[in-house]
């Protein structure tokens, strides 16, 4: 990879991603993260090259500098978190990718999206509390968090959040999931049991 087109277009292969050019100075030409709008991938010619600066956990960010010498410390970036690859022909194509796609994952996280996605895995018939969505997405004590993300997001088609119940297997309030007895209605379309607006965990609890 040496050219600015390529690590545009490697860059914009992740999802929820776009090109933005927001300084006067044309050369420096950035792909962003949609939801919170934050560049992953700096482009910029320097010294004849084309440069990306990418993003890295600390430790990460000195090992691939260790073992590449076009790989610096991050240009007009925090040193720790950001590297410069210098787009010289040095650094194999399937490395210049990893540090593109580190930086996208690196960026893209988020507390809700990581509740979304272990909500996405609970199985079709079961249920899970908002304690255990929390500790799949890192954090058991967010609990509280969990709740305010699902009951945003009610297209069960994509996020099926009407799984999730709280420590006592009751369903969520009436004005949540679209509107009364919404959640009753499309756990119970799945084979789930609901009594006096409870489920069994002993029997569902996935």
């Amino acid at each position: 990879m040496k050219t600015r087109k390529e690590a545009l277009n490697f860059g914009l292969t992740f999802p929820d991603t776009y090109v933005d050019t927001p300084f006067k100075d044309k050369n420096w030409q950035l792909v962003r993260f949609k939801a919170n709008k934050k560049a992953f991938l700096w482009t910029y010619e320097k010294d004849g090259y084309i440069n990306i600066n990418v993003k890295a956990d600390p430790e990460k960010a000195y090992f691939w500098r260790s073992i590449h010498k076009s790989v610096i410390p991050g240009y007009h970036q925090n040193k720790e978190h950001w590297n410069t690859v210098i787009l010289d022909g040095s650094v194999p194509d399937n490395d210049v990718k990893c540090m593109i796609a580190e930086s996208y994952a690196l960026v893209s996280d988020s507390p809700t999206k990581r509740i979304y996605d272990a909500v996405k895995k609970i199985p079709y018939g079961r249920v899970a509390t908002y304690a255990q969505i929390a500790e799949l997405a890192g954090n058991r004590k967010m609990a509280r968090a969990v709740g305010n993300a699902l009951h945003k997001k009610p297209e069960p088609d994509k996020i099926p959040c009407y799984r999730v119940v709280n420590a006592k297997g009751e369903l969520a309030e009436e004005f949540v999931f679209g509107g009364a007895g919404v959640q009753k209605r499309l756990l119970e379309a799945e084979g789930i049991e609901v009594a006096e607006g409870k489920v069994d965990l002993k029997k569902y609890q996935w």
